[in-house]
């Protein structure tokens, strides 16, 4: 099983960008899907973006869709997002998480996650 570490959070004014890293420990990391959340103080955990196994299957929340990347690098068991055209409503402490075989959008079916990376954009 594979544990996750995120990193890349910070403070960034509207319109900047951030890039987040996961990094997976483990020699199975291919074998996990992997999904980016979000969750903003007094709100749900909610579905940022997600990945398959290989990376060439990608899903995002009509929310980020055209603004934020997720790539995967299985050499180095790390997966990104890149946040770009950044709004204050982007804030809140992104987690990645890894479940096996396929994505899904519900948080409840991935069963690792990491700490969470907090990111505040201002206005």
């Amino acid at each position: 099983q594979v544990q996750l570490q995120e990193s890349g959070g910070g403070l960034v004014q509207a319109g900047g960008s951030l890039r987040l890293s996961c990094a997976a420990s483990g020699r199975t990391f291919s074998n996990y899907a992997m999904g980016w959340f979000r969750q903003a103080p007094g709100k749900e955990r909610e579905f940022v973006a997600a990945l398959g196994r290989s990376g060439s299957s990608t899903a995002y929340a009509d929310s980020v869709k055209g603004r934020f990347t997720v790539s995967r690098d299985n050499a180095t068991n790390t997966v990104y997002l890149q946040m770009d055209s950044l709004k204050p409503e982007d804030t809140a402490i992104y987690y990645c998480a890894a479940r096996s075989v396929s994505y899904t959008y519900v948080p409840l079916a991935y069963y690792i996650w990491g700490q969470g990376t907090q990111v505040t954009v201002s206005s």
